[in-house]
């Protein structure tokens, strides 16, 4: 398996060059040369399988020229230490609940899975690997909490100085060890700024084996795949008449890379009819579905922190995927975008009729579904992160308290100090260069 830079302007590289480098020299982000289709015969018992079963035939398909079968079969299997359950919500939607892992995000099963990839390709007397991260939410925790004591890594988590919530900040700036926090003066779209940059500055490049942890490292993305085709066999399994093309699957979007992984899953064979964008009030790829213009916004803060994105890095390889056709890009997504009110109220809606508990990212993703699905459609949103990270809007929408023992923190007597910096280069490669 190649990969190739959505800039086109850079040589096309293997696996490990693209896990260990994250983004292409010329800026631009990798795409596999080719997406495999999966064998129809695989749906036929996929309502069977375990997650980690489905996980290991997806992984095997995309990657399984590259790394040994039964070390790929190993890393799902340590990747998937927990269940995602579907839960029915509505007689015709289902959340699919990706907040069972270590942190209660999603983003637990890219980083756990780029964490083994990253080691694989990692030898003994090999550079110490430096992993950069950027988080606007849960990229942060879920990151630290893969990378926490791997061997010749060390992890940056850049993240803003305003809108996480305490129990996000505290996943990954109480770890210590080879974490290191970095408050940035600014918000995501600058933490993300400075990441592209670093990789693009030669000079640090040359003085530190980096490469980062956010979707734009490809192996970060890839494994997202997974929990899709494990969401559509749950759906088949609870459903007595299942219209397999007429699942319509809604992703809360934030920097894109979760829609990514789905259509990318579309494009591997995954029969579903099509996918809705959900957006807070940080709307600007919504915009562009429904008006054809790309305009980046300076992200605003909301209570759906975590989408608080304004110029999202995998619009690119949207584009890439329908090879900038709009029009392509319209029959397969709708987008939709909403308040801080409107996110609240379907949280509230939803927890009077049936007392299921939504965080303000799963919400906003079925205030969009259920928006968007006709008669004779069933469809599935994704709840991205456990409603106990964000305690203050769910208290505010629903009247629920969380306690702080359903929250998994961490826990240690000695941590690093977090420095405060401006959001440039200069005073990035400092921080980064006296740390290692």
């Amino acid at each position: 398996m190649q990969f190739y830079s959505t800039n086109g302007l850079s040589p096309n590289a293997s696996l490990e060059e693209v896990v260990m480098t994250g983004l292409a020299p010329d800026g631009g982000l990798y795409m596999p040369e080719r997406i495999p289709v999966i064998p129809r015969a695989f749906f036929n018992n996929i309502s069977e399988m375990s997650v980690s079963d489905i996980a290991y035939i997806v992984a095997t398909t995309v990657l399984g020229d590259v790394i040994d079968a039964a070390e790929l079969k190993q890393i799902v299997f340590d990747t998937f230490s927990f269940e995602i359950p579907l839960r029915k919500i509505d007689s015709d939607i289902y959340a699919l609940e990706l907040f069972h892992g270590p942190t209660l995000a999603f983003k637990d099963v890219g980083a756990r899975f780029l964490a083994r990839i990253i080691s694989h390709f990692t030898r003994p007397g090999d550079k110490e690997v430096n992993v950069l991260v950027a988080t606007s939410g849960d990229s942060g925790g879920a990151v630290a909490t893969g990378f926490h004591k791997v061997p010749g890594v060390k992890v940056f988590v850049l993240y803003p100085e305003r809108g996480l919530t305490a129990m996000q900040r505290n996943q990954f700036t109480s770890l210590g060890d080879n974490v290191y926090p970095i408050e940035i003066m600014g918000n995501f779209d600058d933490c993300q700024r400075l990441v592209k940059e670093a990789f693009v500055d030669k000079r640090l490049r040359e003085e530190m084996n980096i490469t980062s942890a956010n979707s734009i490292n490809v192996c970060r993305l890839l494994p997202q795949m997974f929990y899709y085709f494990y969401g559509y066999s749950q759906f088949l399994r609870n459903e007595d008449n299942p219209n397999p093309g007429k699942v319509v699957i809604s992703v809360p979007c934030g920097n894109l890379g979760n829609l990514t992984a789905g259509l990318l899953a579309m494009r591997m064979g995954l029969p579903v009819s099509r996918f809705v964008a959900a957006n807070n009030t940080n709307n600007s790829f919504t915009r562009y579905i429904n008006e054809g213009i790309y305009e980046p916004l300076k992200p605003v803060r909301t209570i759906a922190c975590a989408m608080d994105v304004g110029n999202p890095s995998n619009f690119s390889r949207i584009l890439d995927i329908f090879g900038g056709d709009h029009e392509k890009i319209r029959q397969t997504l709708s987008g939709y975008s909403f308040t801080d009110e409107e996110i609240s109220e379907s949280m509230r809606e939803i927890y009077q009729r049936d007392g299921y508990v939504m965080d303000p990212h799963g919400a906003t993703a079925y205030r969009a579904l259920r928006r968007d699905l006709k008669p004779g459609e069933k469809g599935i949103f994704l709840a991205t992160a456990h409603p106990s990270k964000f305690p203050h809007a769910v208290g505010q929408a629903t009247g629920v308290r969380q306690k702080e023992n359903q929250v998994t923190r961490s826990r240690v007597t000695e941590h690093h100090p977090t420095p405060r910096i401006t959001p440039s280069l200069p005073a990035l490669k400092k921080i980064l260069l006296t740390a290692t």
